[in-house]
């Protein structure tokens, strides 16, 4: 369950990262993609982006706690996946020695 509660937040942080990521888009497509320039003759191509450090603070902070999330979603399903084979195989332990004929009691898992 563990492992299925992380992937569920890891999914939904990457849904909203992409939504955010067309947000970024539709703020800044005004901003030129190409930009010639004409220095001593030659024509110099530039290409221009904005940087993060330069986006709106509310779509940084938005990409920025998406990114968070998704750490700590795909931290919870590793470490559930993890917890959920450790006990798994501590159950099989246990079946394993009853199986063999030992009792219960004496089986420390």
């Amino acid at each position: 369950m563990r492992a299925l509660c992380g992937a569920i937040i890891t999914a939904g942080a990457l849904i909203g990262l992409g939504l955010a990521c067309v947000g970024i888009g539709w703020r800044y497509e005004h901003v030129p993609y190409k930009e010639v320039a004409v220095k001593d003759g030659k024509e110099e191509v530039h290409f221009q982006y904005v940087e993060f450090k330069h986006l709106d603070t509310a779509l940084m902070l938005g990409v920025v706690v998406l990114l968070v999330a998704v750490v700590i979603g795909l931290g919870i399903a590793f470490v559930g996946l993890a917890y959920h084979h450790h006990r798994r195989h501590h159950e099989f332990l246990r079946d394993f020695h009853n199986a063999a004929g030992r009792p219960a009691d004496r089986i420390s898992v």
